[in-house]
């Protein structure tokens, strides 16, 4: 027997859910819109800021030798750039919000649109970001829009200032005599000069005019890590009475052609620091 329920009558009655009728948000929804969507934007971002943390602290240090190793285990990763380019993406991301408030800014939402910043300066690189976002109509722009934009601003100033402080190149020996033997020397701009440069490389300075040089496009920590081989280099070069074998383990060092070295590379290094007592 079906049952009839009265007008006043509730039992078994199905309460609606209150239904939205209206497309508009009310300012506490706004607000968590806003909240929700950075949650989303800076995915890349916190996953750059824990590897740092992790690399910085060597929280790998109790299964892994290199931190490269420990990321390609726990991580997948399968070169050594993927880490190093979404630590530097969160370094620009955070370089980019304190140039105003990050709930008013329209911020990167993956390491691809942030990757072409790498290429400028920390006070280029919010410019650049602002640039590209006013091209894509006030929207977020896509990581060639970015590109482009990085690639006009480098070439402003690439004639007059083509490398900067800090900057791995290799060095073209091409007329100077001075330079004779050295094309596979990698070195770094050590002081630009009025119309050439001062590099470092594994056995000394050199003064080299700017079609000596050729840039060996490494990232700013890459540069930071082949500035720290040279600087090891150099304290060993200091010394005297250096035999044969260590000048040939520098001078192997002095022509890689990347930015690391390998753990062989590594532990002869620091078998000749410890030998020499030198402290890295």
């Amino acid at each position: 027997m079906i049952q009839i329920l009265g007008a006043g009558d509730v039992r078994g009655a199905i309460v609606p859910v209150e239904v939205i009728t209206s497309n508009e948000l009310t300012f506490e929804e706004q607000h968590e819109r806003q909240c929700l969507e950075r949650v989303v934007e800076k995915s890349f971002y916190e996953a750059g800021k824990g590897l740092r943390e992790l690399r910085d602290r060597k929280l790998y240090r109790s299964t892994h030798k290199t931190f490269f190793e420990y990321c390609k285990d726990r991580f997948g990763y399968s070169s050594r750039r993927q880490p190093d380019l979404l630590i530097e993406a969160a370094a620009i991301v955070d370089n980019i919000s304190e140039k105003c408030d990050p709930m008013d800014l329209i911020l990167p939402t993956n390491e691809r649109q942030v990757r072409p910043l790498t290429k400028l300066e920390p006070d280029q690189q919010w410019e650049a970001w602002q640039l590209s976002v006013e091209k894509a109509d006030g929207k977020l722009p896509s990581a060639r829009i970015v590109s482009d934009v990085v690639q006009h601003m480098i070439e402003r100033t690439k004639e007059l200032y083509p490398y900067k402080i800090g900057e791995v190149c290799q060095i073209i020996p091409k007329d100077n005599p001075e330079l004779k033997g050295k094309s596979k020397y990698w070195c770094i701009v050590s002081k630009v000069n009025d119309s050439n440069y001062t590099v470092t490389a594994w056995d000394g300075e050199y003064i080299v005019n700017i079609d000596h040089l050729k840039s060996l496009d490494y990232s700013d920590h890459e540069c930071k890590q082949m500035q720290l081989v040279c600087d090891r280099i150099t304290k060993l070069l200091c010394l005297n009475d250096l035999e044969e074998a260590t000048y040939a383990v520098l001078k192997h060092l002095g022509e890689i052609k990347r930015p690391y070295l390998t753990p062989v590379e590594e532990k002869l290094l620091s078998v000749l620091e410890s030998e020499y007592g030198v402290k890295s």
